[in-house]
């Protein structure tokens, strides 16, 4: 490293135990002692009886006299309305104690605690918060602009006016000589910029620092901003290097949402009016801030190896810098002029006007196309094709002589998959395909500005009008009224399949003057690029297409009509409109992969199976007392399936049904009058279904509330049981004895045993070795049926075995199945022995609607089908084996996995808080599901706590997706748990 400089500031040396006396001699203070970071200072938050406070040891570069500003300004911003620190006076009477600790002169504070939640404890900010930093950096530049003390003219690291000197002092602390010359380079130029308006930038008394590390909510207002906790760089500044600094602290936060700063601005600018200047300087200034982080950071990391707070925030200033970077700057500086002018004219801008000189002549309405998400061209999966856009839009056009398609489209085929990036799918513009050398007029008066040999620029008088793929080089620089020629269509794109030459013309509008606009943005930045760049249909005679509806106003309309008892994923929902395999995709083309639903077992989408209701819609649907073949062939194939004895099919239409009609065969067959079931499991909502349902995760009440025709057992449970571990089966089987003695001294004779083989509802617990074979053979001497619910763990879902009793090396005496069985149509089974349904046909014949019907038969044959040609078994063992190592790899890294359960692609994490006393995180496992969702993987808690992750994506989940998810949770769970 080259010789220090003055920003060379190693922190203080001192120990927990001396800052504590430190505390109780000369504050007389005593209580629990924790640091705090802090970059260059030294912080301690010490409990006491009445409450906590902080030493602060400034380090010993600061002048007292910069200490005594920063306590004049806290007593200064009294009545702010903000939750603020105050100096607390020592035993000898003074808010500013010094002290000599090892040969070093400390100048020591004592301030009051600021309680409230650190924004650093929020995984990702919201809106809200983004908002409320720029609005608060605001209210401490108004609050602090008359303010005037000696001690704010400091030789500051962090005052942008020295921006360069420290980068350019600080530089060599990068050992990378690529990362050393991209910052070089990158700052270089923003420097520059900042030079040419320097001298026009006020200067008044900052913070310095209104970062998420010095701000704190209260409790109940998350989102907003209540409390400022640190003053230690307040400075005299550029009034804009206030933003700048919290302009910073967004994009280190929130780094795959650069354009959140705007919020950041606007909110500020609407407080605080910026001049010309400092609008000019604001994104070159948070390029610099960005900058100056990063050498800081790897410098005082050099200089101070046991700095863990500067170590540990290496990574995020580098990704804000490297997001900073790859900005288009021209472009950044004119949405935040933009941004910042909108606030005043907003209300009294208008869309785009008609014209009556249509820029492409009359278009026909109708040859509007549709390539949303939920377009029918992309059915089976087509959207993932290159060029698939362009090929749609071109066969339209060469069929029907035109093709149009719409503004602010949410285009599935920029959809990306596995992923934990927001996909840029927001189209700008709208696109007309038709004949090569079709003539272009102008729609408005303006100077024609020609790009390349296929843009063409018009700047008209409020916005400009770029038109892509049409040639007018003879009128570049030429001012044109409204009806003039304008140009020809270019030839873009031939299909080789077409005679016709389709030429494509995309057309756009800006008020981003000069600045070419993306022709896709990301859907989070929607409603600013879609100001910045309206509508043009209205220039090309077409009416403006409906926007697409809020989700957040269909859920409204959800809840208002569809009870509420139904419950759905997540607080605020994505509106799922389109599936394709194991992926899920929004109405903003948004892709997220599915880990959840085994009830879609073959994958969403599935051309088979589209094709087969197609055809047996078109052929037949009624109901099973129809003489039929499908109901023939589907119900052989199950019994072909099914474990010897069992052969005899009953077909319903749910898990819940199956579960019902199984209790009624067991208690019509033995004549016997209880049933046992195990605790925590869940069966179904129908009231013989519930009854034997006892998980109160799912019914609060359900231990109060069972029937006395229900007995239950201890659940056998190897992980968080009464018993642990897989030889626990012994201890609960002699427990069952117990059960069962009970029952036959109160006169009572059972009639069926129903259990899941592997405890779905816990997470995919695997039962303790020999339990299922000791319960059955026990249930079997007194006559009992064993009942094997199958809904959730069955159908090839665990990879190695297609049953999950095989797991367990029985044969019960009837099997439930559902879910998987129509790959989301409803479809259900019961499967028994011959003897037992002919039995319960003495009560008289039972029947069910549409269970078993054409459609439904010939949906689960092609389900059945699909998974034995695509080989689905087996890929739910080698991806299910590759996941599980993958999980119990992360469970190595992070105590808040407890354990992982399951087999195949049935799999569970339990999330604790406490490895040693098992202590469940269900809090934790709520948060990370959200976090989840916004990595693109959706996945839910389930168990009795509601914190085991319940990991049963559709058996055709690829490894790729898998590893996705992996990376997901390691991130989540990084963030979350840090």
């Amino acid at each position: 490293m080259n010789e220090p400089s003055p920003f060379h500031l190693p922190r203080p040396r001192l120990t927990l135990e001396q800052a504590t006396d430190l505390a109780r001699d000369r504050f007389g203070i005593t209580g629990t002692v924790t640091e705090l970071g802090s970059h260059q200072d030294r912080n301690f938050r010490i409990e006491t009886d009445a409450g906590a406070v902080v030493l602060k040891v400034a380090n010993p570069a600061v002048a007292t006299v910069e200490l005594e500003a920063q306590n004049a300004a806290l007593q200064h911003l009294v009545g702010l309305n903000l939750d603020l620190p105050a100096p607390v006076a020592g035993i000898e009477g003074s808010r500013i104690v010094h002290a000599t600790i090892d040969g070093q002169n400390l100048d020591l504070r004592l301030l009051t605690y600021v309680d409230g939640h650190p924004l650093t404890e929020s995984a990702r900010l919201s809106v809200g918060q983004i908002r409320s930093l720029g609005d608060v950096a605001a209210r401490l530049v108004h609050g602090l602009a008359d303010f005037e003390h000696p001690g704010t003219d400091r030789f500051l690291q962090w005052d942008l006016r020295r921006g360069g000197a420290v980068i350019d002092a600080l530089l060599p602390a990068i050992d990378d000589e690529a990362r050393r010359v991209r910052l070089r380079t990158v700052t270089d130029t923003a420097r520059q910029r900042i030079a040419l308006v320097a001298d026009d930038l006020r200067v008044q008394t900052i913070h310095g620092d209104l970062t998420d590390d010095n701000v704190v909510s209260r409790d109940g207002a998350a989102g907003t901003i209540t409390g400022v906790i640190d003053f230690g760089d307040v400075a005299r500044g550029w009034l804009v290097a206030e933003l700048a600094a919290t302009c910073a602290c967004v994009l280190y936060r929130s780094p795959q949402h650069p354009l959140a700063i705007l919020d950041t601005i606007e909110a500020f600018a609407a407080r605080v009016a910026l001049t010309e200047a400092e609008l000019g300087a604001l994104w070159p200034l948070i390029l610099v801030r960005t900058a100056v982080l990063v050498v800081s950071g790897e410098a005082q990391v050099q200089l101070d190896g046991d700095n863990d707070y500067a170590d540990a925030n290496r990574a995020r200033e580098w990704l804000a810098f490297e997001t900073a970077a790859a900005q288009n700057s021209a472009e950044l500086e004119a949405l935040i002029r933009f941004t910042v002018a909108d606030q005043a004219v907003a209300e009294q801008r208008q869309p785009i006007g008609a014209t009556e000189h249509p820029l492409l002549g009359p278009l026909d309405p109708e040859a509007r196309i549709d390539l949303s998400v939920t377009s029918a061209a992309f059915d089976a999966g087509s959207w993932l094709e290159p060029g698939i856009d362009e090929r749609v839009a071109t066969d339209a056009a060469a069929r029907l002589g035109l093709a149009v398609t719409g503004y602010g489209e949410f285009r599935l085929s920029q959809t990306k998959i596995d992923t934990a990036d927001e996909s840029i799918t927001l189209h700008l513009g709208v696109g007309v395909y038709l004949p090569e050398g079709s003539p272009v007029t102008a729609p408005i008066d303006g100077t024609v500005v020609v790009v390349d040999s296929t843009t063409v620029r018009l700047d008209g008088a409020d916005y400009d009008l770029w038109l892509t793929g049409v040639a007018a080089t003879a009128l570049d620089g030429e001012v044109i009224r409204a009806g003039a020629a304008l140009g020809s269509v270019t030839a873009h794109s031939r299909r080789a399949r077409h005679e016709t030459a389709i030429a494509g013309v995309m057309v756009q509008t800006s008020r981003l003057r000069g600045i070419r606009p993306p022709r896709f943005v990301a859907p989070s930045t929607a409603a600013l690029w879609q100001r910045v760049c309206p509508d043009p249909s209205a220039l090309l005679g077409l009416t403006p297409l409906r926007s697409l509806a809020d989700p957040a106003v269909l859920l409204q309309r959800r809840d208002a009509s569809f009870a509420r008892v139904q419950e759905h994923y997540y607080a605020a929902p994505p509106q799922i409109e389109r599936g394709w395999k194991h992926h899920l995709i929004d109405t903003h083309g948004q892709s997220y992969v599915d880990m959840v639903n085994n009830v879609t077992t073959v994958g969403h989408g599935h051309p088979r199976i589209t094709e087969a209701a197609r055809s047996q819609w078109s052929l037949l649907n009624t109901n099973s007392r129809f003489h039929y073949e499908e109901l023939v062939r589907f119900t052989e194939r199950l019994a072909e399936l099914a474990p010897d004895p069992l052969d005899t099919v009953f077909l319903v239409n749910s898990g819940t049904e199956a579960v019902d009609l199984a209790l009624r065969l067991a208690l019509s067959y033995t004549g016997h009058d209880t049933v046992l079931s195990v605790r925590e499991a869940y069966h179904g909502w129908s009231m013989a279904a519930d009854a034997v349902s006892s998980s109160v995760a799912d019914n609060p009440r359900a231990l109060e509330t069972r029937p006395d025709w229900v007995h239950l057992v201890e659940a056998p449970n190897a992980v968080r049981g009464k018993y642990r571990g897989m030889q626990s089966a012994p201890q609960y089987l002699n427990d069952l004895d117990g059960d069962l003695q009970a029952l036959s001294a109160e006169g009572r004779t059972v009639a069926a045993f129903i259990a899941e083989p592997v405890f779905g509802n816990a997470g995919g617990v695997l039962l303790p070795d020999g339990y299922l074979s000791g319960v059955y053979e026990r249930m079997r001497a007194r006559g009992a049926l064993c009942i094997a619910d199958e809904v959730q763990v069955s159908y090839a879902r665990l990879g190695r075995h297609f049953w999950g009793t095989e797991q367990q090396n029985v044969v019960p005496d009837i099997i439930t199945i559902a879910k998987a069985m129509g790959n989301g149509h409803p479809l259900g089974a019961v499967i028994t022995r011959r003897d037992v349904a002919e039995r319960f046909a003495d009560d008289g014949p039972f029947f069910s609607s549409a269970g078993g019907s054409p459609l439904s038969c010939r949906i689960g044959l092609t389900v059945l089908d699909i998974m034995r040609d695509e080989g689905l078994q087996q890929n739910a063992e080698v991806v299910g084996r590759h996941l599980k190592r993958g999980l119990e790899r992360l469970g190595e890294r992070f105590d808040s996995v407890g354990a992982v359960y399951g087999m195949g692609l049935y799999l569970g994490v339990e999330l604790v808080s406490d490895r040693a006393k098992f202590t469940p995180a269900t809090a934790l496992a709520a948060r990370l599901c959200d976090e989840l969702l916004l990595r693109g993987c959706i996945v839910q808690p389930t168990g009795d706590f509601k914190n085991v992750l319940k990991i049963k994506p559709p058996l055709c989940l690829s490894i790729a997706s898998a590893d996705h998810f992996l990376r997901a949770l390691d991130g989540a769970l990084s963030e979350l748990c840090a």
